[in-house]
């Protein structure tokens, strides 16, 4: 009788952590290169020197910009961060939903994964209001028809119930 992978080996959990690791590096450079873009925006902007309205108009954009990107590298910072703790409790590359191993190829294309490619698809997509198509899931096409009857039958409800 043999049992499921539960976890990756420490060999394989050392092998991303070296991937983490350089990962990380990178991103510490990119949120330093990225403050010190908008220390050099701000210091322009502080100078006085700006020569109309349109010039502060560009410079706010790009210090808008720069902390936009700054956000994304620090939020990714905390996210491979995390990865590291995980490796280190030797709970990493277990999908957070399933209990199963995620892929080693997806985790060396997202190292801080925490859900399996089949979850992460399966779910619904939060940001774009749109949902997966998959098992017990209804494609908005599929279910248009039945809200032009529900919605019917609400506004029904709710103008004879005033």
């Amino acid at each position: 009788m043999t049992t499921a992978t539960v976890r990756y080996s420490d060999e394989d959990l050392q092998d991303f952590k070296t991937l983490i690791d350089g990962k990380l590096e990178k991103a510490y450079q990119e949120v330093k290169s990225l403050k010190e873009q908008m220390s050099e925006v701000h210091e322009n902007n502080s100078t006085g020197q700006s020569g109309d309205w349109t010039d502060e108009s560009s410079n706010q954009t790009q210090i808008e910009l720069l902390n936009n990107m700054l956000s994304r590298q620090q939020i990714f910072v905390r996210n491979l961060e995390q990865a590291l703790m995980r490796i280190k409790n030797k709970t990493y590359g277990i999908c957070t939903v399933s209990g199963r191993l995620i892929d080693k190829e997806r985790l060396r294309l997202v190292p801080h994964a925490t859900k399996s490619v089949e979850v992460k698809n399966a779910r619904p997509a939060i940001n774009n209001g749109k949902h997966a198509v998959g098992e017990g899931v209804k494609s908005h096409k599929e279910d248009e028809g039945n809200n032009e009857h529900d919605d019917a039958g609400l506004q029904k409800d709710f103008f004879e119930n005033r």
